[in-house]
Parts: C-alpha cells; sequence; structure tokens
C-alpha cells in the first residue's frame, strides 16, 4: 500500500545544519550549495536500529520541491508496515527521444556506534582535508550528488533526450531484508523506475598513498551473495567422559579444510579487462603476473602470487568465509550442537547449486549439515558497450587526463543485482576517488576527501548530461 506526503515547504524539512570544520580551499558556489544539502542528508540517522529512511526523503523532496522540482513529479513510496522505510522516486521530464535513465542510490546506512568513532558518526565533519561521518561515502555522497544536480539541470532549462529517473531507496545495506526499496518498487511500482539502463554505486576511483588518481573505474556486474547454514548435531553427554564423535570437531574439522581450499581461477569479459587495463598501470611482477593469467592457459603460479592480495583473489573466482560460529550450552557438557555460518560470493554465472555441492565435497564430512539462508538472486553481468564507456571515458579524460578508466567487478553486492535481474543494466559509476584502505566504508570513521567529493559531483553533472543528451 502507498502511502502518500503532503511534502514539506524548504523551512520545514528539518532545516540545514551549521556547516562544520574550516574549508581549506574556499569552494565555489555551487560547492556550497551541495555542501548545505549533503551536511543535512549525512545528519539524518537512517540506520535500521534508530533512523528513518522516510525522514530523509522528506528532507530530499523538500530540497527538489525548493529547487523548483514540480511536486507532482515526486513520491514517496512506503512499503505496508514499514512507515520508516520510506523510497523517493523523482521523474525529470526529457523529450521522449531515447528511453530513460535511472540514477539510483540508497538512503540507509550500516550501523555506527558513538563510542567506536573518534567522532560522531551522525555529524559531518570536515577535518584534515576528507569529510568524515556515517555515509560521507557509502551513499549518501552519490545521493546528494544527483539530487543537487538535478536542482541544477531545473535551474539550467536543461532538456535532456530522455528522462532522468531519481530512486533513493532503503535497506540496500540489510540482507536479506522484508523491505528492500528495490525489491519494493520493482513489485508493486515498476513502471516509475522501468529504464534503459542505470548508474548506481559500487565503483569508485582509486587514490594512492599520496593522493594521486590511479584510475578511475566502471563496474559492470557483481558477485551472487549466498549465506550457508553449517550445522553439526550429537547426542552430547557430560564433559568428564568426552568422545572423538563431537560436534565442535567435527564442525571445525571441515571449516579448516574450507580455509584450506581455493574456488577454481576464472575471468568473465569485465575481470578480463580489468586485468588488462591494470597490468599497464601496476608495474614488475605484479604487472608480469597480471599478463600471464590472461594467457591461454593462464600461469599458475602467477595466479598463487596475485591471490595473495585478497583484492585480486575475490576477483577471479568464488569465494566461501566463515563468518559466525555457536557451539555448546555449557561449560561441563559435551556440545549437542555446533553451527557456523558461512558466506560466499559467487562468480556471475557459476550455478548457485554447485557451490553448495562443492562445500560439501570441501566439508568431507556427512555430519555436517549445510543448507543455505534464504535464495540467491542471481545478476547476469550487464553488457560494456561503447554506447556505455563512450561518455565516462570522454568526460574522465577532460577531469583527469592519463588517468585509465578500468572496468571491475564488484566482488560486494549492491542493488543492481535486481535490476540486472529485469533486464535494466545497471553500472556502478560514481567519479568519487577513495583511498586504498577502503576510506572505512562500513567500518570505523567512514571518510571521503573533500577535493573527490566536489570532483565527483561535477563528473556525474557531466557525465549524466553526455547520457541525457539534449541541449547541454
Amino acid at each position: 500500500m502507498q502511502r502518500k506526503f503532503r511534502f514539506p515547504s524548504r523551512a520545514g524539512a528539518l532545516g540545514l545544519a551549521l556547516l562544520a570544520g574550516v574549508v581549506s580551499a574556499q569552494p565555489t558556489a555551487n560547492q556550497q550549495k551541495f555542501r548545505e544539502l549533503y551536511q543535512e542528508l549525512v545528519e539524518i540517522n537512517t540506520t535500521d536500529s534508530v533512523g528513518s529512511c522516510t525522514t530523509a526523503a522528506q528532507a530530499l523532496a523538500a530540497r527538489l520541491q525548493a529547487g523548483g522540482i514540480a511536486p507532482a513529479s515526486m513520491q514517496i513510496l512506503i512499503p505496508p508496515g514499514a512507515p520508516k522505510k520510506g523510497n523517493l522516486v523523482v521523474r525529470y521530464k526529457g523529450n521522449g527521444a531515447k528511453k530513460p535513465l535511472l540514477l539510483l542510490g540508497h538512503l540507509d546506512v550500516v550501523e555506527a556506534k558513538r563510542e567506536d568513532w573518534q567522532r560522531d558518526p551522525f555529524k559531518l565533519i570536515e577535518e584534515g582535508g576528507y569529510f568524515y561521518a556515517r555515509g560521507s561515502s557509502d551513499d549518501k555522497a552519490m545521493v546528494a550528488i544527483f539530487t543537487h544536480n538535478l536542482i541544477r539541470y531545473q535551474a539550467e532549462g536543461y532538456r535532456p533526450e530522455r528522462d532522468l529517473i531519481l530512486a533513493f531507496t532503503c535497506d540496500e545495506e540489510i540482507i536479506p531484508s522484508p523491505y528492500n526499496g528495490v525489491e519494493f518498487l520493482l513489485k508493486n511500482h515498476r513502471p516509475l523506475i522501468a529504464a534503459e539502463f542505470a548508474l548506481n554505486e559500487g565503483a569508485a576511483g582509486l587514490l594512492d598513498k599520496t593522493g594521486k588518481p590511479v584510475r578511475m573505474s566502471i563496474q559492470v556486474g557483481e558477485k551472487v551473495f549466498q549465506t550457508y547454514t553449517l550445522e553439526v548435531t550429537n547426542p552430547g553427554g557430560h564433559s568428564s567422559v568426552p568422545v572423538k564423535d563431537n560436534a565442535i570437531y567435527h564442525l571445525a574439522g571441515g571449516l579448516a579444510r574450507l580455509g584450506a581450499f581455493d574456488f577454481p581461477f576464472k575471468l568473465s569479459e569485465a575481470t578480463r579487462a580489468y586485468f588488462e587495463r591494470m597490468a599497464s598501470i601496476e608495474t614488475g611482477q605484479v604487472a608480469a603476473d597480471m599478463k600471464a593469467i590472461l594467457r591461454d592457459p593462464p600461469n599458475p603460479d602467477a595466479i598463487a602470487r596475485l591471490a595473495v592480495n585478497p583484492a585480486n583473489n575475490s576477483t577471479f573466482r568464488t569465494t566461501c568465509v566463515a563468518t559466525m560460529l555457536d557451539a555448546g550450552h555449557a561449560t561441563n557438557a559435551l556440545p549437542q550442537r555446533a553451527r557456523a555460518t558461512v558466506n560466499c560470493r559467487i562468480l556471475p554465472g557459476e550455478p548457485v547449486d554447485e557451490v553448495q555441492k562443492t562445500l560439501a565435497r570441501v566439508m568431507a564430512n556427512d555430519k555436517i549439515r549445510i543448507t543455505p539462508v534464504g535464495e540467491a538472486t542471481l545478476s547476469p553481468a550487464p553488457p560494456l558497450t561503447r554506447e556505455i564507456l563512450g561518455p565516462v571515458e570522454q568526460v574522465s579524460n577532460q577531469m583527469w587526463p592519463g588517468v585509465p578508466v578500468v572496468p571491475t567487478m564488484l566482488v560486494a553486492t549492491t542493488d543492481g543485482r535486481y535490476l540486472n535481474n529485469v533486464g535494466i543494466h545497471t553500472y556502478g559509476l560514481s567519479g568519487l576517488f577513495r583511498d586504498p584502505d577502503g576510506s572505512g566504508v562500513h567500518g570505523l570513521n567512514e571518510r571521503i576527501p573533500v577535493k573527490s567529493l566536489y570532483e565527483g559531483l561535477e563528473f556525474l553533472y557531466r557525465v549524466v548530461k553526455v547520457y541525457g543528451g539534449g541541449n547541454y
């Protein structure tokens, strides 16, 4: 059931927070306006535990209305029984010469405990050339950018050749969730977000340790998420008379074998392109090894050396890793139950049931019962065409001359998997550059370089116009 809201005035939309920190380089008027919107959004708590995506959606709708976007073109859509899980959909009309472009972002953020952070995670703090806050990068940066740029297009009178659709959704960070915003919209309001293709999070540029751009990335496809429960049960007994038939030992032995096991090496179109381009960026043995794994057959020693880097290893094979353990019921009793959670990230196109069979072979113990948690969402990788890659290279070369554009496959998971499944080809593209350590995304003290954020603002402004066509 859809719940409708009357969009509040700008003055009543939570108000603007005071700017934090000192701007090291005076921002332009455009950047200053963006920062105000960005700060307001970041400081709205949208965690699952105590936050509200609906509040964030209302605040963005108020910003858009104040910027000249007609209320009739905006809808806040809320799943039944979940008043805080609102999703905002906005349509900016083009002339209809081309099919729509969907600009996707998620409003929710990962939990953050104040006592663990150096700074308040729900206050935007500028310090040392960075913005710090939960969601400062994932994913409120892109949500704020898409919102601000739509207001800018409206002010300029820009009329694209295709409709531009904003979809800002909830519960992307919770897997599985009965209230996932993209699933909800596809099931109940699919015409609102039907598009030729979509731009989403999932790719970030890479900075080196000195802050110099190494590569711009475009994400093409992502791994399939599937979790399994591994369980051993046993009659148990008194710990003073132990037996070899111990539930913990059975499970631990299987997990030890899993820890030593590697799934087969495999390259896709996207990951082959990734290593081809990275081979021209890297040097020495790493560059030589990247070239060697592209041969037929690939060099096994090169694979082994590259696999020492977890990012490489996750890129060219399926991975399954133990993430949680629970066993026993008393300190003086033999365990009646031992349970582990194993999370798998499966290469696109690899059958999920084959992964479960592989786990069973690796466990090599029929006492270990393997049960999938939920059903995997299969997600075929979209094609990387010149129509998609060309605008990225064009704008990237204008802004960062000489920095290569590198296709990547996301080893994590985004809402793009749902869209790719229904034929809306979805690409990760942000123009936002991160530090090599990942910038604290999903971890402590999440941050984004101030310079990178403002550059991403301009990059997405330009590239969406190229995709949109029309009088730009």
